[in-house]
């Protein structure tokens, strides 16, 4: 359950960004995946529709559908204002940074770090204590 004072931090964000009520279209559909027979057989997932900036997000991350209906609104107000300022959130940046540390390296890329790590190998061995010879 969310608590008032989140409620009014999601309210205050959706007047920041200029969206209201009447502008909405609300819908719930099926949800899926973790949750069981909750989240499937029940309408819990949440699609919002803003028509004035033709942005639609979908919620289904609780079981809940009171929950999931604040979260879509607080989705779509932040969209709304990273859109208006020109700039990716924070959680956006994130994701994206994990895209770019998971993506495939090309082949010159790969020798070059793979060079890289040969060359700091040598370092550390000329670090080691010489073996006295009998």
């Amino acid at each position: 359950m969310i608590s008032p004072e989140t409620i009014a931090q999601i309210r205050a964000l959706m007047e920041e960004a200029s969206v209201f009520e009447e502008d909405l279209d609300e819908s719930f559909i099926l949800g899926g995946g973790p949750g069981g027979q909750k989240t499937n057989k029940t309408s819990n997932v949440v699609r919002l529709s803003h028509e004035p900036s033709a942005i639609s997000v979908r919620c289904g991350e609780t079981r809940s559908r009171e929950t999931n209906r604040w979260l879509a609104r607080r989705m779509l107000a932040e969209l709304i204002l990273e859109r208006e300022r020109g700039r990716k959130s924070a959680a956006r940046q994130a994701a994206e940074k994990i895209r770019r540390q998971k993506r495939r390296r090309s082949r010159r890329q790969k020798q070059k770090m793979l060079a890289d790590k040969h060359a700091h190998s040598e370092v550390k061995r000329l670090r080691r204590p010489v073996a006295a010879d009998e």
